[in-house]
């Protein structure tokens, strides 16, 4: 229904809040009225809480019951474009309405005036004592480049009291200043030269800038070999959109990409662009999303959850390594960025730009089948050529005990280095080593709260569950039997390869990268800048690795282990392991010397691993896309997973048999029900968990049969049940 213009004083109006009530409730408009969208405090019992105002009043209630909108904040309303977008993205994910508003609505100080403000940056004198205290609030500074901050803010980001901070002030080394709140961000100028473009980049562009002057939704799968030139190609389609007046997008799959990235977009368009992630200060959180809304940001760089951001005009959407896992919400709202972000563009006559070497199996087929347009970059940009790729058949290595780098893989890797080049060493597992036994007993050391083995981090001295994060010391003795000096790593992560490293290659500098061994995100953007500038020999890294940094001098990966994503029964286990070795592979030779990845591999007649070497991917998406659909498997068919837990096994055990045996409404759509099961991770947190599996025709209608049949049953009150449309893990 479209809005109505406005809603004079005492006009019935209907408020969605952030409260979990599950639905809008009436208003009257507060005096002066208000308009459909804007953000308003309302009367919620005792409380004052925020909401937005939805649309018309329902009514059929008491008059004399119904409350007055207490204000209207200073705030540009949210548009019908972007509450549409919420409600379909609420009903598609079966998430309650007040929950998606929340992701939209995720900023500190939203009714706060938008008045002056006291911030603090970082000063340039230096403090004759630097006590702890001041030494943590000049490390929170340079953490975050020279953002501003709020006293309150640096202050607990530095864990410190706000008098260190006033007493850093009067020394010089940080600067108090007031400020306008939420000033407008630099101009980008769309019109300063880019760089050259080749043959094939200029034409996908071209098609690119063709779908923004279009002005109407589009979805184009631009797909380029790695070190093809794809940012460059999709920058000009942001610089048409920048043109046109609209709003421009951008989505990373990882907070340590936005550094280079941030640099190659100032150099292209004069100024630096909004950027929203976790890295983000509170104070700069409040700013971008305060000026998507009115139009003073043009270009946003973000994480997933930058699409709920309220943008006035949003034009472009680009979904950068539209594969990428992380793209997938795995707690709280349930939602696929990639998925979502093409429904938000449909619904604001945006286009969407999904980028990737190595598309997802959704995309490849919407691409083949004309749902969405496809572009190829098939050359490298410039003189770089692709690596060559060979397999080294781990079966026929003499390996000595407790070593995971093969003779040949050693070999090439100590000829790199005479060379000046670097190496990278590729292991997807963090830690030092995925196991602890005890050699007495037999006893491997288990997470108290899952059902999950703790992983040991020797850098870290301690171990660490990578499911709920519960740490604790590396102990002596056996938890089990006692036994001292028993316990004993068993398999390798980056930690313990390190140590291999450091044993063969005695001379040579060493980088590890994995995330959890960096305190911050301007730390791990760093210790990158340093690789990418010379920094290390040799690189040891885990699939951090694989995501779209550049290392010039970097022209040898080696895959320790090749076969490690093929274990297991993960319905995406070939599709991931593909996506990801030809990943890291591409990291290779993407300078002006030659590259080479080789695989260590048990299994080197694997069709996977037989589809890498051979580069004939589009054989392979054919092979796995007939495969998936003479299954009836996404995206040929769709699943949704249910995950029920409880501190009793019992519980999820009997609530879920109840769901199944009442599955009138299931199948009725001709779906069918798998489970009750235990989940592949049968505890977290203390919580049992158990999961059900709904499979459907790709038509049917998924969502409603699913909200019937939970909706026969109510749950126990220690009872939680998720519902995963789309899921993209099954643990």
């Amino acid at each position: 229904m479209a809005d109505p213009g406005f809603f004079d004083e005492g006009a019935l109006v209907s408020v969605l809040t952030t409260e979990p009530l599950g639905r809008p409730l009436d208003y009257r408009a507060p005096e002066g009225g208000c308009l459909p969208g804007a953000f308003v405090e309302v009367p919620l019992g005792p409380r004052r809480v925020l909401g937005v105002v939805w649309g018309p009043g329902e009514g059929g209630f008491d008059p004399a019951r119904i409350r007055t909108v207490t204000r209207v904040l200073d705030a540009a309303p949210l548009g019908e474009a972007m509450r549409s977008f919420l409600t379909r993205a609420a009903d598609y994910t079966l998430t309650p309405l007040p929950a998606m508003l929340r992701l939209a609505t995720r900023t500190p100080g939203l009714a706060d005036p938008p008045g002056p403000r006291r911030i603090y940056r970082k000063g340039q004198a230096a403090p004759e004592r630097l006590t702890a205290a001041r030494a943590r609030v000049l490390e929170t500074l340079d953490d975050y480049g020279g953002a501003a901050f709020t006293l309150g803010e640096l202050a607990a980001l530095a864990g410190v009291s706000t008098g260190v901070v006033k007493g850093l002030v009067r020394l010089g080394a940080v600067i108090e200043e007031e400020a306008p709140r939420d000033l407008p961000y630099p101009r980008l100028d769309p019109d300063r030269p880019g760089k050259p473009l080749a043959a094939d980049q200029a034409a996908a562009a071209a098609a690119l800038r063709d779908g923004i002057t279009g002005g109407r939704y589009g979805t184009t799968l631009l797909k380029g070999v790695t070190g093809s030139g794809k940012t460059e190609v999709y920058l000009e389609a942001v610089a048409e959109c920048l043109r046109r007046g609209r709003q421009a997008l951008v989505l990373l799959p990882e907070i340590a990409l936005t550094a280079e990235f941030l640099e190659r977009v100032r150099q292209r368009f004069g100024a630096l662009p909004g950027e929203w992630h976790s890295g983000v200060t509170q104070t700069e959180r409040r700013r971008l999303w305060r000026m998507a809304g009115e139009g003073g940001v043009s270009l946003v760089i973000g994480a997933r959850s930058a699409l709920f951001l309220p943008f006035r005009d949003l034009g472009l959407i680009v979904v950068d390594e539209e594969h990428d896992s992380a793209y997938k919400q795995e707690d709280g709202v349930l939602y696929n960025a990639r998925d979502m972000a093409v429904l938000r563009a449909a619904l604001c006559d945006a286009q969407v730009v999904l980028a990737s070497a190595t598309p997802s199996l959704e995309s490849w087929v919407n691409a083949e089948t004309g749902k969405y347009r496809r572009l190829d970059l098939t050359s490298r940009f410039g003189t770089a050529e692709m690596p060559a790729l060979s397999a080294i058949d781990m079966r026929a290595e003499r390996m000595e005990p407790n070593r995971w780098i093969g003779p040949t893989l050693a070999a090439a890797v100590a000829a790199r280095i005479a060379r000046g080049e670097q190496a990278l060493l590729f292991l997807n597992r963090r830690g030092y080593a995925p196991v602890t036994i005890c050699r007495a007993c037999g006893h491997q050391i288990g997470c108290e709260h899952c059902d999950a083995r703790m992983v040991e981090h020797r850098f870290l001295r301690r171990l660490v569950c990578h499911q709920c994060g519960e740490t604790r010391p590396m102990p002596e003795t056996c938890p089990a039997c006692g036994a001292e000096g028993r316990l004993a790593p068993v398999g390798p992560g980056v930690e313990r390869l390190a140590e291999e490293v450091a044993a063969r290659f005695p001379e040579a500098r060493v980088a590890v990268l994995s995330s959890d061994l960096f305190g911050s995100a301007r730390a791990l953007k760093e210790a990158i800048a340093g690789i990418a500038a010379g920094g290390a020999d040799i690189v040891i890294g885990t699939q951090l690795v694989a995501k779209g940094h550049n290392f010039p001098l970097l022209t040898l990966v080696g895959v320790i282990d090749a076969d490690l994503g093929l274990q297991g029964s993960d319905l995406r286990a070939a599709e991931r392991t593909f996506q990801l070795m030809r990943q890291v592979s591409g990291r290779a030779g993407r300078g002006d010397r030659p590259g080479e990845a080789m695989l260590q591999t048990y299994q080197p007649e694997h069709p996977v691993i037989r589809a890498i070497l051979s580069g004939e991917e589009e054989a392979f998406w054919r092979a796995e896309a007939a495969e998936r659909k003479a299954a009836g498997m996404p995206p040929f068919g769709r699943l949704a997973g249910i995950v029920l837990s409880s501190p009793r096994a019992e519980t999820a055990f009997d609530f879920g048999a109840e769901l199944a045996r009442r599955d009138g409404p299931l199948r009725q759509i001709g779906a069918q029900v798998f489970g009750p099961a235990p989940a592949p991770i049968a505890r977290i947190r203390g919580r049992h968990r158990v999961r059900l599996l709904v499979k459907a025709a790709r038509g049917a209608p998924l969502q409603a049969a699913i909200g019937e049949w939970i909706g026969q049953i109510r749950p126990p009150n220690n009872l939680r049940l998720t519902i995963d449309i789309d899921p993209q893990s099954f643990y």
